[in-house]
């Protein structure tokens, strides 16, 4: 019998504070290396709780290293040689835990054959431009030779920064092809720009919830992310003030155009109020833009680059996540001194960027080809828009979400007296669905009731089928569930 108690009506989950529980009991050598724990469904039955919250609770413990699996005998108390991700010395104290390596290792079950998986982060090959490419390629190859396959000078191939620039032009950012980074993607030119800014125990503002990639970043350097809320309307800017007066960060990162994960847009207004905060403490922002060219409804507002008068607006972008991911080819754009660094850092990182893939994605922009794919896809995306949302109002009105106009995703908000996100994930991959788990998003403990949809990975009838998989899962496990006693009155966000 373990000594736990659990509070029924405390806001955390239920597998959440077990798991709080054991680690204590464990890090403080009530339980000892190699003791063995109860079964789940003794140990469910012991506390009163759903077996499922047992189950993820010692997930969560196996992902992070304390507790293992022995095949035939049991789960037991992890060797002291194997080391919790929680005592990684390379976040700084006063940071929040990351949680991403043991949410990581849960998503890992969508691999699984037959499962319908609304988690990726990519759009689906279905949309890539294989014949495009190819074509490039091999027309890049005949045309430049060996040039094609040597080193490329760090800032990138010329003719692709050009481009670039004259594509900003149009869309009223006053650029130079000699203020375009070309980099490995958009997370490269999202590290770059945090190795350029910020040192181990600086403070990086970012929406809450925001990209995990830039939480990834955050981490990998020494970096302190703090969250500032969001709503309907993207980043909430009447608190950025105070965050920035009290945590006085170095820089502030930002996605207000199809954010990942709510799909919110900024309005011009808070856009505005964003820079001239910015202008007036004389902190860097970071604006990845990366969805802006995924509008399914609607224009939106221009990108902070197009209204910055201060030049504190670095932005950030990619030819990856709409249409060519495997290709990694994104750039930066900056001015002066600060794109000297930049280059300095980037040419440290990797020499430079693979000079066919600049000058293939070179070649498709010149002739329209993009364009004109781009054109396709944003009318597959709106397809699948309508099928995701119709979907989920048929098979799933009990859940809430923002109706994003463009991007890839749709941010689904449970009822928070019902099953957290976890428990649903556990139990949907067992009926072969799966999606992103909010907390993977928090730079916090929140999102315990949020999940992910990638809107577009999947055809209309394989979306409808998988939803209702998805509904049907969670009513299951509604059904007996323990609704702990509390007021949920709180924001959507």
């Amino acid at each position: 019998m373990l000594a736990i108690t659990l509070e029924h009506n405390n806001p955390k989950p239920l597998y959440e504070q077990l798991k709080n529980q054991l680690i204590r009991q464990i890090e403080d050598g009530h339980l000892a290396p190699g003791d063995r724990l109860p079964a789940t469904r003794d140990l469910a039955e012991q506390l009163g709780v759903a077996r499922i919250s047992v189950v993820a609770a010692y997930d969560d413990l196996k992902a992070n290293g304390y507790i293992e699996a022995r095949v035939g005998r049991g789960t037991f108390v992890a060797e002291p040689d194997i080391t919790p991700i929680e005592h990684d010395t390379s976040v700084l104290a006063g940071t929040s835990r990351p949680q991403g390596a043991a949410l990581r290792e849960l998503l890992r079950l969508a691999g699984r054959p037959g499962v319908i998986d609304f988690g990726q982060g990519t759009p689906p090959d279905s949309f890539l431009p294989v014949d495009i490419i190819r074509e490039s390629i091999n027309t890049v190859l005949t045309r430049d030779g060996g040039a094609a396959i040597s080193y490329e000078v760090p800032e990138g191939f010329p003719p692709l920064r050009e481009a670039i620039a004259t594509s900003f032009n149009r869309r009223g950012i006053d650029i130079t092809a000699g203020e375009v980074l070309i980099t490995g993607g958009c997370q490269q030119a999202l590290d770059l720009a945090i190795q350029a800014l910020l040192n181990p125990g600086d403070v990086l503002l970012t929406s809450n919830p925001t990209y995990p990639g830039i939480l990834d970043i955050a981490y990998a350097r020494g970096v302190i992310p703090v969250g500032v809320p969001v709503d309907e309307e993207g980043l909430q800017v009447d608190q950025l003030e105070t965050l920035i007066v009290e945590h006085r960060p170095r820089l502030i990162y930002i996605a207000p155009t199809y954010h990942n994960p709510t799909g919110t847009v900024m309005p011009l207004h808070r856009r505005r109020t964003l820079l001239t905060l910015a202008e007036r403490y004389r902190v860097p922002v970071l604006e990845d833009g990366v969805y802006e060219e995924l509008n399914t409804v609607g224009t939106p507002p221009p990108p902070l680059k197009a209204l910055d008068t201060a030049n504190l607006v670095l932005y950030a972008s990619s030819f990856s996540k709409v249409l060519l991911p495997g290709m990694r080819i994104g750039y930066l754009l900056a001015s002066g001194q600060l794109y000297r660094r930049l280059a300095r850092v980037k040419t440290a990182a990797d020499i430079c960027t693979p000079a066919l893939n600049q000058r293939a994605i070179h070649l498709a922009l010149e002739s329209g080809q993009i364009d004109d794919h781009l054109v396709n896809v944003r009318a597959a995306c709106r397809s699948r828009r309508t099928a995701m949302l119709t979907a989920m109002t048929r098979h799933w009105p009990e859940a809430n979400w923002i109706e994003p106009t463009g991007g890839l995703y749709l941010w689904v908000k449970l009822p928070e007296d019902g099953p957290t996100a976890t428990e649903l994930y556990l139990n949907a991959v067992r009926n072969n669905v799966a999606f992103a788990i909010g907390p993977l998003f928090y730079t916090n403990e929140r999102g315990s009731h949020h999940l992910r949809l990638n809107m577009v990975a999947h055809p209309p009838d394989v979306i409808e089928q998988g939803i209702a998989r998805l509904a049907s899962t969670w009513k299951d496990l509604v059904i007996g569930y323990e609704y702990p006693e509390q007021d949920f009155s709180g924001p959507f966000l």
